[in-house]
């Protein structure tokens, strides 16, 4: 069996306060990984593989560094940021490759110690300039409590967002359900609101064809959207952000702190 990993299908919504109010939603489906189980859940599975084409497949190249090692990539900068998770596991919420594409604007690390509890979060953000960044943040919530984080942006993800900005996470971790919640804010108060939510369901080669028959092309219609929406907000007359470079660092821990009510 492998319980730490598991499918969950659910929904996206982003609210957009000012300076013009917009939202979108959209059904979407989410893969929770260990990455220690990957392989045998690739064995298991017709539908699924690892690091090979299938209609649904997982390669490592889409996270961290992009080299591979993912477990060792994490566990480098778990050590930077003082945080010792040993041979605890790591699980990662993400889409995989439907057909050979994808593309995920937001990936989630869950990384627990030995004993069960969480230690930290990796949330790695990916935009459509092809740039990866990611905010480490450790945790010490315990139980079924959400937990309640924030950082300074450092990565450049949409034109119509400047980067004086603080993120604040609100993450139901995964059981039966999972959600997570991301304000951004500059120092007039909150300007967007992005949820993604899901509920568990069994790692079955049935339940991926029944996920791909109710949600189909999910990966490509994200990328898609994106750009419609981003559309959608020219027309509203939003200002564009210049694009600065990424950080020199892949990973930004521990979050800035935050000065004198400055981001």
């Amino acid at each position: 069996m492998t319980s730490g990993s598991a499918l969950y299908v659910g929904r996206v919504t982003h609210h957009r306060l000012r300076p013009r109010r917009h939202s979108l939603a959209y059904r979407a489906w989410w893969l929770l990984l260990d990455l220690d189980e990957i392989d045998a859940i690739a064995a298991r599975l017709a539908v699924f593989s690892r690091n090979r084409l299938n209609i649904f497949s997982f390669y490592d190249a889409d996270h961290g560094s992009g080299s591979g090692a993912l477990r060792s990539h994490l566990q480098e900068h778990l050590a930077k940021a003082g945080i010792d998770i040993g041979e605890g596991p790591i699980r990662l919420l993400a889409m995989p490759r439907l057909l050979g594409y994808v593309f995920n604007p937001l990936s989630v690390y869950f990384c627990y110690k030995q004993d069960g509890a969480l230690a930290a979060l990796v949330y790695e953000v990916n935009n459509t300039f092809g740039e990866r960044h990611s905010y480490l943040i450790g945790a010490s919530s315990t139980g079924s409590d959400p937990v309640k984080q924030h950082c300074n942006k450092r990565f450049y993800v949409s034109p119509f967002l400047g980067m004086n900005m603080r993120y604040d996470f609100t993450v139901a971790q995964p059981g039966r359900r999972t959600a997570i919640t991301v304000r951004g804010s500059d120092e007039s108060g909150t300007i967007i609101v992005a949820t993604l939510s899901g509920v568990r369901r069994p790692l079955t080669d049935w339940q991926l064809i029944r996920v791909l028959a109710t949600h189909p092309l999910v990966q490509l219609k994200v990328t898609l959207g994106i750009h419609w929406e981003a559309l959608r907000l020219w027309l509203k007359g939003i200002r564009l952000h210049n694009h600065p470079p990424p950080p020199d660092e892949p990973v930004t821990s521990p979050p800035p702190r935050i000065v004198r009510g400055h981001l």
